[in-house]
């Protein structure tokens, strides 16, 4: 009789492919992470079509149908290629960008809009593969990567609070704690917020996952006792037991995406457009590698992330797929902190959230299940996570200390994580050159403060070019 010889098979294959032993995790661990960050990014599904699904947008089944599938294959190509778990899915702030901006402001049509995508896509591609996107990211200050993902990390425990219900948009201010805490789903949030952070106190595996879980059955619970309608207005089927498991998905969508913006705004009003999708994403997912990096123990003795210009082009290419299939711009989601949290360090835990959204395809019902209080609980404790890192800022050197500041509150506060790269940026530079310490700020910082500078000013530019916005 055959002996077996141990780590063959099957986990032997995947531990030697991803490397899983090495980086002190296991197949086991990584599954739990994949099937973790799906959970925590399968709202993607749903906020994205509803965004691009506007009055007179996309149609909704076709824009979850895309998001599925851009978010499936570009993450497993995230997991194949560059070995981290990172999560890559169309990326919110950027549809936005689309749908208000591009569509609602300046009158392109969709698929003109998609072709502004595509182009920023290529472009930050090339800037990927001549080496220019990583000596950016390796020009930045330690204190500033440090802050980067700080500030994520507070801007990722907004996104939980409002996704919850517990904090909404008021007059004077991003946002106000609710009034009516009692409101049936925030105490479906709240409890599943302390049931998490109690299984995150006591080293539970997988403590980000159960919390999922268990909270979703809670709301299902509690939606059927109060009559079925609680989320009615989040969506169809949401903490409901699904009637259907299988949909058809509708592929549609696909390659409606035109260059003839340039016909329609100028070339000038087109360079504009790509410029200003190309920053956000450009600096968006710079600061989301740094974070999770860190997260993850994988950034060196610099704090930079070994292999970046892989994670860096898979993403960049990301963007162009996306506009291509017309479900917006694809970037690397700082969601993949719940799987990290979870125990995840290799691209076997993207493999699966890339294969968990490619299987929403065809069961898109049971995805629906899932409420934004049950992901909500795990957002805030990713954001606690994160926050660990301002211990290891010079809080003594103002210089360093304030632009760190101004980067971790701007994030949060302004609902936008390229604003709050920029705000530190800018500060930065600015700071260093009038106190005479301008050998502190590389070449490559003053160019992408001053690069932010136009970002900031970009809509009185428009006005003054007569181009809108």
């Amino acid at each position: 009789m055959a002996t077996r010889v141990a780590g063959s098979g099957q986990g032997g294959a995947l531990e030697r492919r991803f490397r899983v032993a090495e980086r002190g995790s296991d197949v086991r661990t990584e599954v739990v992470a994949g099937v973790t960050t799906f959970l925590t990014m399968a709202y993607i599904l749903f906020v994205n079509p509803a965004i691009l699904g506007g009055e007179g947008g996309l149609p909704f089944p076709q824009v979850l149908t895309v998001t599925a599938l851009v978010a499936g294959v570009m993450t497993i190509a995230m997991g194949v290629v560059a070995n981290y778990p990172f999560a890559i899915a169309s990326g919110l702030g950027l549809n936005a960008v689309v749908a208000f901006q591009l569509v609602g402001a300046q009158g392109l049509t969709y698929p003109e809009a998609m072709g502004v995508v595509v182009t920023e896509g290529l472009i930050i591609t090339v800037l990927v593969l001549t080496g220019f996107r990583e000596a950016v990211l390796n020009a930045i200050p330690l204190a500033l990567k440090k802050a980067i993902g700080a500030g994520i990390g507070l801007f990722i425990t907004i996104i939980g609070f409002a996704a919850s219900g517990l904090s909404v948009p008021g007059p004077g201010s991003p946002l106000l704690l609710r009034g009516d805490v009692d409101s049936t789903r925030v105490v479906v949030f709240i409890v599943g917020l302390l049931l998490t952070a109690l299984l995150v106190a006591r080293r539970v595996k997988g403590a980000l996952l159960v919390g999922i879980v268990a909270t979703t059955v809670l709301a299902v619970v509690v939606n059927a006792v109060s009559g079925g309608q609680l989320w009615t207005a989040v969506g169809p089927g949401v903490a409901k037991v699904p009637t259907d498991v299988v949909a058809l998905p509708d592929f549609s969508l696909l390659g409606q995406f035109s260059f003839g913006y340039v016909a329609k705004i100028g070339l000038l009003g087109g360079l504009l457009a790509v410029f200003t999708l190309m920053l956000a994403d450009f600096f968006d997912t710079m600061g989301t590698a740094i974070a999770l990096g860190n997260e993850a123990g994988f950034l060196d003795e610099n704090e930079r992330l070994p292999g970046v210009n892989r994670v860096l082009l898979v993403d960049s290419v990301a963007a162009a797929v996306g506009g291509a299939a017309s479900a917006s711009s694809a970037t690397t989601y700082i969601e993949s902190a719940s799987g990290i949290a979870a125990g995840g360090r290799t691209g076997l835990a993207s493999v699966v959230t890339g294969g968990l959204f490619l299987l929403a395809l065809f069961l898109s019902p049971l995805a629906g299940v899932i409420p934004p209080e049950a992901t909500a609980p795990a957002l805030v404790l990713v954001g606690f996570f994160m926050l660990s890192v301002t211990r290891d800022l010079d809080w003594d050197d103002a210089s360093v200390a304030i632009p760190a500041f101004l980067t971790m509150v701007t994030m949060p506060f302004t609902y936008s994580i390229t604003d709050g790269i920029g705000a530190g940026f800018v500060s930065y530079t600015v700071i260093k050159l009038a106190t005479g310490r301008a050998r502190d700020v590389h070449w490559m910082m003053a160019l992408a403060s001053a690069a932010f500078v136009v970002y900031f000013a970009i809509d009185p530019i428009s006005r003054l070019l007569g181009l809108g916005g």
